[in-house]
Protein backbone atom coordinates (compact mmCIF):
# COMPACT_ATOMS: atom_id res chain seq x y z
CA UNK A 1 0.00 0.00 0.00
CA UNK A 2 1.59 3.27 -1.15
CA UNK A 3 0.53 6.17 1.03
CA UNK A 4 2.25 8.84 -1.07
CA UNK A 5 3.83 10.97 1.62
CA UNK A 6 5.86 13.75 0.00
CA UNK A 7 7.64 15.17 3.04
CA UNK A 8 7.35 17.63 5.90
CA UNK A 9 5.04 20.53 5.07
CA UNK A 10 5.42 22.65 8.21
CA UNK A 11 5.54 22.51 12.00
CA UNK A 12 2.93 24.47 13.97
CA UNK A 13 3.57 25.62 17.52
CA UNK A 14 1.04 26.90 20.05
CA UNK A 15 2.56 29.91 21.83
CA UNK A 16 1.39 32.65 24.17
CA UNK A 17 2.45 35.45 21.79
CA UNK A 18 2.78 34.49 18.12
CA UNK A 19 4.13 37.85 16.95
CA UNK A 20 6.98 37.85 19.44
CA UNK A 21 7.79 34.16 18.86
CA UNK A 22 7.98 34.67 15.09
CA UNK A 23 10.22 37.69 15.51
CA UNK A 24 12.47 35.75 17.92
CA UNK A 25 13.05 33.10 15.23
CA UNK A 26 13.53 35.84 12.68
CA UNK A 27 16.23 37.51 14.76
CA UNK A 28 17.98 34.44 16.18
CA UNK A 29 17.72 32.02 13.24
CA UNK A 30 17.34 34.29 10.24
CA UNK A 31 13.85 33.12 9.30
CA UNK A 32 11.60 35.32 7.15
CA UNK A 33 8.06 36.09 8.34
CA UNK A 34 6.18 35.55 5.10
CA UNK A 35 2.47 34.90 5.83
CA UNK A 36 -0.09 35.98 8.42
CA UNK A 37 -3.59 35.06 9.55
CA UNK A 38 -5.43 37.16 12.11
CA UNK A 39 -8.06 39.82 12.70
CA UNK A 40 -7.10 41.68 9.53
CA UNK A 41 -7.65 38.55 7.43
CA UNK A 42 -10.96 37.59 9.04
CA UNK A 43 -9.66 35.16 11.66
CA UNK A 44 -11.47 36.11 14.88
CA UNK A 45 -10.23 33.38 17.23
CA UNK A 46 -6.50 32.96 16.60
CA UNK A 47 -3.57 34.74 15.01
CA UNK A 48 -0.78 32.87 13.25
CA UNK A 49 2.54 33.89 11.72
CA UNK A 50 4.36 31.63 9.24
CA UNK A 51 8.14 31.88 8.98
CA UNK A 52 10.40 30.14 6.49
CA UNK A 53 13.96 29.54 5.47
CA UNK A 54 14.62 27.44 2.37
CA UNK A 55 12.26 24.43 2.75
CA UNK A 56 11.65 24.91 6.49
CA UNK A 57 8.33 26.44 7.57
CA UNK A 58 7.28 27.04 11.18
CA UNK A 59 3.88 28.45 12.14
CA UNK A 60 3.27 30.18 15.49
CA UNK A 61 -0.35 30.39 16.63
CA UNK A 62 -1.92 32.18 19.59
CA UNK A 63 -5.40 32.96 20.91
CA UNK A 64 -6.99 36.34 20.19
CA UNK A 65 -9.86 36.24 22.67
CA UNK A 66 -10.31 35.39 26.36
CA UNK A 67 -11.70 31.97 27.15
CA UNK A 68 -10.09 30.08 24.27
CA UNK A 69 -10.03 26.72 26.02
CA UNK A 70 -8.23 24.86 23.23
CA UNK A 71 -5.24 27.22 23.09
CA UNK A 72 -5.33 28.03 26.80
CA UNK A 73 -5.49 24.40 27.84
CA UNK A 74 -2.54 23.53 25.64
CA UNK A 75 -0.42 26.34 27.10
CA UNK A 76 -1.28 25.44 30.68
CA UNK A 77 -0.31 21.82 30.19
CA UNK A 78 2.59 22.06 27.74
CA UNK A 79 3.72 25.68 27.57
CA UNK A 80 4.92 27.00 24.21
CA UNK A 81 5.36 23.80 22.21
CA UNK A 82 4.74 21.87 19.01
CA UNK A 83 1.11 21.01 18.36
CA UNK A 84 1.24 19.86 14.73
CA UNK A 85 3.88 18.20 12.56
CA UNK A 86 2.20 18.59 9.17
CA UNK A 87 2.99 16.27 6.26
CA UNK A 88 2.59 17.05 2.57
CA UNK A 89 0.79 14.18 0.86
CA UNK A 90 -0.52 13.20 -2.57
CA UNK A 91 -3.61 11.26 -1.46
CA UNK A 92 -5.16 12.62 1.72
CA UNK A 93 -8.33 10.53 1.36
CA UNK A 94 -6.43 7.27 1.05
CA UNK A 95 -4.34 7.96 4.15
CA UNK A 96 -7.33 8.96 6.25
CA UNK A 97 -9.23 5.89 5.12
CA UNK A 98 -6.31 3.68 6.25
CA UNK A 99 -6.08 5.45 9.62
CA UNK A 100 -9.81 5.06 10.24
CA UNK A 101 -9.82 1.44 9.06
CA UNK A 102 -7.01 0.61 11.49
CA UNK A 103 -8.71 2.25 14.45
CA UNK A 104 -6.84 5.54 14.54
CA UNK A 105 -8.34 8.84 15.65
CA UNK A 106 -9.22 11.32 12.92
CA UNK A 107 -9.35 14.76 14.55
CA UNK A 108 -10.44 16.56 11.38
CA UNK A 109 -11.97 14.71 8.47
CA UNK A 110 -11.02 15.48 4.89
CA UNK A 111 -12.06 19.00 3.97
CA UNK A 112 -11.17 21.72 1.52
CA UNK A 113 -10.20 25.38 1.82
CA UNK A 114 -10.18 27.61 -1.23
CA UNK A 115 -9.12 31.10 -2.13
CA UNK A 116 -8.34 32.86 -5.42
CA UNK A 117 -5.10 30.89 -5.76
CA UNK A 118 -6.59 27.43 -5.59
CA UNK A 119 -7.71 24.67 -3.24
CA UNK A 120 -5.96 22.76 -0.46
CA UNK A 121 -7.29 19.48 0.93
CA UNK A 122 -6.72 18.78 4.63
CA UNK A 123 -7.20 16.16 7.29
CA UNK A 124 -5.75 15.81 10.79
CA UNK A 125 -4.95 12.64 12.74
CA UNK A 126 -3.96 12.20 16.38
CA UNK A 127 -0.54 10.79 17.24
CA UNK A 128 1.30 10.72 20.62
CA UNK A 129 0.29 12.99 23.52
CA UNK A 130 -1.59 16.02 22.22
CA UNK A 131 0.46 16.18 19.03
CA UNK A 132 -1.30 15.82 15.68
CA UNK A 133 -0.32 15.34 12.05
CA UNK A 134 -2.17 17.47 9.54
CA UNK A 135 -2.10 15.88 6.08
CA UNK A 136 -1.93 18.54 3.39
CA UNK A 137 -2.59 17.95 -0.31
CA UNK A 138 -1.66 21.15 -2.09
CA UNK A 139 -1.17 20.11 -5.71
CA UNK A 140 -4.08 22.38 -6.75
CA UNK A 141 -2.78 25.43 -4.87
CA UNK A 142 -0.34 28.14 -5.98
CA UNK A 143 -0.65 30.56 -3.07
CA UNK A 144 2.00 31.84 -0.68
CA UNK A 145 1.20 29.33 2.07
CA UNK A 146 -2.39 28.24 2.81
CA UNK A 147 -5.87 29.66 2.26
CA UNK A 148 -6.69 32.12 5.02
CA UNK A 149 -3.11 33.40 5.16
CA UNK A 150 -2.06 36.57 3.41
CA UNK A 151 1.48 37.39 2.29
CA UNK A 152 3.18 39.56 4.86
CA UNK A 153 5.45 42.13 3.32
CA UNK A 154 7.16 43.14 6.53
CA UNK A 155 9.92 45.71 6.32
CA UNK A 156 13.15 44.21 7.60
CA UNK A 157 14.53 46.25 10.52
CA UNK A 158 17.67 48.16 9.63
CA UNK A 159 19.52 46.50 12.51
CA UNK A 160 19.08 43.12 10.80
CA UNK A 161 21.37 44.23 7.97
CA UNK A 162 24.41 43.91 10.24
CA UNK A 163 23.51 40.35 11.35
CA UNK A 164 25.37 37.45 9.70
CA UNK A 165 23.28 35.43 7.27
CA UNK A 166 22.17 31.90 8.21
CA UNK A 167 21.61 29.14 5.66
CA UNK A 168 19.35 26.37 6.89
CA UNK A 169 18.13 23.81 4.36
CA UNK A 170 15.23 21.59 5.46
CA UNK A 171 13.81 19.58 8.35
CA UNK A 172 15.95 16.47 8.76
CA UNK A 173 13.92 14.71 11.46
CA UNK A 174 11.59 15.32 14.39
CA UNK A 175 12.04 13.67 17.80
CA UNK A 176 9.14 12.83 20.13
CA UNK A 177 9.63 11.84 23.78
CA UNK A 178 7.24 9.40 25.46
CA UNK A 179 6.63 8.24 29.02
CA UNK A 180 8.23 4.91 29.91
CA UNK A 181 6.91 1.79 28.19
CA UNK A 182 5.24 3.70 25.32
CA UNK A 183 7.95 3.32 22.67
CA UNK A 184 6.61 0.13 21.13
CA UNK A 185 3.00 1.32 21.13
CA UNK A 186 3.80 4.59 19.36
CA UNK A 187 6.14 2.92 16.89
CA UNK A 188 3.41 0.45 15.96
CA UNK A 189 0.97 3.35 15.51
CA UNK A 190 3.13 4.81 12.73
CA UNK A 191 3.65 1.42 11.15
CA UNK A 192 -0.03 0.48 11.24
CA UNK A 193 -1.70 3.84 10.58
CA UNK A 194 0.69 5.52 8.15
CA UNK A 195 2.56 2.57 6.69
CA UNK A 196 5.94 3.84 7.94
CA UNK A 197 8.86 1.44 8.48
CA UNK A 198 11.27 1.02 11.36
CA UNK A 199 14.64 2.11 10.00
CA UNK A 200 16.84 2.22 13.09
CA UNK A 201 16.64 1.25 16.77
CA UNK A 202 18.85 1.75 19.80
CA UNK A 203 18.49 0.77 23.43
CA UNK A 204 19.94 1.77 26.79
CA UNK A 205 22.90 -0.59 26.45
CA UNK A 206 24.38 1.97 24.03
CA UNK A 207 22.40 5.12 24.77
CA UNK A 208 23.12 5.96 28.40
CA UNK A 209 25.09 7.98 30.90
CA UNK A 210 25.19 7.71 34.69
CA UNK A 211 21.86 9.53 34.99
CA UNK A 212 20.17 9.24 31.61
CA UNK A 213 19.24 6.21 29.57
CA UNK A 214 16.83 5.86 26.69
CA UNK A 215 15.46 3.60 24.02
CA UNK A 216 14.60 4.95 20.59
CA UNK A 217 13.21 3.93 17.20
CA UNK A 218 13.50 5.84 13.95
CA UNK A 219 10.53 5.41 11.64
CA UNK A 220 10.28 6.71 8.08
CA UNK A 221 8.10 6.76 5.01
CA UNK A 222 9.18 4.82 1.93
CA UNK A 223 11.42 7.54 0.51
CA UNK A 224 12.84 8.64 3.90
CA UNK A 225 11.65 12.20 3.20
CA UNK A 226 9.91 12.05 6.61
CA UNK A 227 11.92 10.76 9.56
CA UNK A 228 10.35 10.59 13.03
CA UNK A 229 12.36 9.44 16.04
CA UNK A 230 10.45 8.09 19.05
CA UNK A 231 12.20 7.95 22.45
CA UNK A 232 11.34 6.71 25.93
CA UNK A 233 13.32 6.79 29.20
CA UNK A 234 15.00 3.69 30.54
CA UNK A 235 16.19 3.04 34.06
CA UNK A 236 19.52 4.71 34.84
CA UNK A 237 22.17 3.50 37.23
CA UNK A 238 21.94 6.41 39.66
CA UNK A 239 19.23 8.41 41.33
CA UNK A 240 17.88 11.40 39.50
CA UNK A 241 15.56 12.28 36.62
CA UNK A 242 16.84 11.35 33.17
CA UNK A 243 16.65 13.99 30.47
CA UNK A 244 13.83 12.10 28.71
CA UNK A 245 11.80 11.89 31.92
CA UNK A 246 12.55 15.54 32.69
CA UNK A 247 11.03 16.47 29.34
CA UNK A 248 7.91 14.38 30.01
CA UNK A 249 7.53 15.93 33.48
CA UNK A 250 7.82 19.55 32.32
CA UNK A 251 5.86 18.99 29.10
CA UNK A 252 2.95 17.37 30.91
CA UNK A 253 3.26 14.16 28.91
CA UNK A 254 4.50 13.06 25.52
CA UNK A 255 5.50 15.67 22.97
CA UNK A 256 8.05 16.90 20.44
CA UNK A 257 11.44 17.25 22.11
CA UNK A 258 13.44 18.62 19.23
CA UNK A 259 13.45 19.42 15.53
CA UNK A 260 16.63 18.72 13.56
CA UNK A 261 17.42 21.20 10.78
CA UNK A 262 19.77 20.11 8.01
CA UNK A 263 22.55 22.46 6.89
CA UNK A 264 25.25 22.26 4.22
CA UNK A 265 28.02 24.06 6.15
CA UNK A 266 27.58 23.72 9.89
CA UNK A 267 30.68 25.74 10.78
CA UNK A 268 29.39 28.81 8.93
CA UNK A 269 25.87 28.33 10.31
CA UNK A 270 26.90 27.92 13.96
CA UNK A 271 29.37 30.81 13.72
CA UNK A 272 26.53 33.00 12.44
CA UNK A 273 23.99 31.75 15.01
CA UNK A 274 26.38 32.38 17.89
CA UNK A 275 27.02 35.89 16.62
CA UNK A 276 23.25 36.37 16.64
CA UNK A 277 23.23 35.35 20.32
CA UNK A 278 21.89 31.78 20.19
CA UNK A 279 23.02 29.50 23.04
CA UNK A 280 24.15 25.89 22.57
CA UNK A 281 24.98 22.96 24.80
CA UNK A 282 28.68 22.58 25.52
CA UNK A 283 30.88 19.51 25.81
CA UNK A 284 34.30 19.34 27.51
CA UNK A 285 37.60 19.39 25.62
CA UNK A 286 38.13 15.76 26.59
CA UNK A 287 35.40 14.82 24.10
CA UNK A 288 37.58 16.09 21.24
CA UNK A 289 40.72 14.44 22.60
CA UNK A 290 38.88 11.11 22.53
CA UNK A 291 37.38 11.89 19.09
CA UNK A 292 40.76 12.57 17.54
CA UNK A 293 42.11 9.31 18.96
CA UNK A 294 39.19 7.35 17.48
CA UNK A 295 39.52 9.06 14.10
CA UNK A 296 43.16 8.00 13.88
CA UNK A 297 41.94 4.40 13.86
CA UNK A 298 39.33 5.10 11.17
CA UNK A 299 39.67 5.46 7.41
CA UNK A 300 37.25 8.39 7.45
CA UNK A 301 38.75 11.82 6.91
CA UNK A 302 36.89 14.76 8.41
CA UNK A 303 37.20 17.68 5.99
CA UNK A 304 36.44 20.34 8.60
CA UNK A 305 39.20 21.65 10.85
CA UNK A 306 39.09 19.94 14.23
CA UNK A 307 40.09 23.19 15.90
CA UNK A 308 36.95 24.83 14.50
CA UNK A 309 34.71 21.97 15.61
CA UNK A 310 36.25 22.10 19.08
CA UNK A 311 35.87 25.87 19.30
CA UNK A 312 32.21 25.75 18.27
CA UNK A 313 31.35 22.63 20.33
CA UNK A 314 30.17 20.70 17.26
CA UNK A 315 29.85 16.94 17.77
CA UNK A 316 31.04 14.31 15.28
CA UNK A 317 29.79 10.79 14.63
CA UNK A 318 31.10 8.49 11.90
CA UNK A 319 31.27 5.00 10.48
CA UNK A 320 33.30 3.41 7.67
CA UNK A 321 31.36 5.28 4.98
CA UNK A 322 30.87 8.83 6.21
CA UNK A 323 30.22 11.18 9.09
CA UNK A 324 27.82 13.72 10.50
CA UNK A 325 28.31 16.96 12.41
CA UNK A 326 25.68 18.07 14.92
CA UNK A 327 25.00 20.52 17.71
CA UNK A 328 22.03 21.20 19.97
CA UNK A 329 20.62 24.49 21.20
CA UNK A 330 19.58 25.04 24.77
CA UNK A 331 15.77 25.00 25.23
CA UNK A 332 14.11 27.76 23.21
CA UNK A 333 11.56 28.60 25.93
CA UNK A 334 11.50 28.71 29.74
CA UNK A 335 10.41 25.11 30.22
CA UNK A 336 13.32 22.71 29.59
CA UNK A 337 11.46 21.03 26.76
CA UNK A 338 11.73 21.98 23.07
CA UNK A 339 15.14 22.62 21.50
CA UNK A 340 16.61 22.55 18.00
CA UNK A 341 19.39 20.51 16.44
CA UNK A 342 21.60 21.58 13.53
CA UNK A 343 22.97 18.68 11.51
CA UNK A 344 25.30 18.28 8.51
CA UNK A 345 25.44 14.88 6.82
CA UNK A 346 28.38 13.62 4.79
CA UNK A 347 27.34 10.21 3.42
CA UNK A 348 26.05 9.25 6.87
CA UNK A 349 22.46 8.21 7.59
CA UNK A 350 22.81 7.68 11.34
CA UNK A 351 21.66 9.98 14.11
CA UNK A 352 24.71 10.53 16.26
CA UNK A 353 24.53 7.42 18.43
CA UNK A 354 28.21 7.84 19.18
CA UNK A 355 27.45 11.26 20.67
CA UNK A 356 24.55 10.31 22.93
CA UNK A 357 26.71 9.99 26.04
CA UNK A 358 28.31 13.40 25.45
CA UNK A 359 24.90 14.91 24.71
CA UNK A 360 23.36 13.41 27.84
CA UNK A 361 26.21 14.67 29.99
CA UNK A 362 25.89 18.16 28.49
CA UNK A 363 22.16 18.16 29.26
CA UNK A 364 22.85 16.83 32.76
CA UNK A 365 25.09 19.82 33.50
CA UNK A 366 22.10 22.00 32.66
CA UNK A 367 19.85 19.77 34.78
CA UNK A 368 22.10 20.35 37.80
CA UNK A 369 21.66 24.11 37.28
CA UNK A 370 17.89 23.61 37.06
CA UNK A 371 17.82 21.50 40.23
CA UNK A 372 16.64 18.33 38.48
CA UNK A 373 19.83 16.45 39.34
CA UNK A 374 22.06 16.68 42.37
CA UNK A 375 25.66 17.65 41.70
CA UNK A 376 28.48 15.53 42.98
Amino acid sequence: MVQQFVGFDHVRLIVSNAKQAAEWYEFNFGFEIFAYRGLETGSRLTAAYAVRQSEIVFVFETALTPGNQQIGGHLIQHGDSVKDVAFRVEDVEGIVEAVRRNGGKVVRDVSEETDHEGTVRFATVQTYGNVVHTLIQRDQYTGTFLPGFLPLCKKTPTAFSILPSVRLSRIDHVVGNQPALQLQTITEWYEKMLGFQRFWSIDDSVCHSDYSAMKANLITNDSHSIMMTICEPALSSRRGVSQIQEFVNFNGGAGVQHIALKVDNIIDVITALKRRGLEFLQVPDSYYDDLEARLKLSRIQIVEEMSQLRKLNILVDFDDHGYLLQIFTKPVQDRPTLFLELIQRENFNGFGAGNFKALFEAIEREQVRRGTLESE
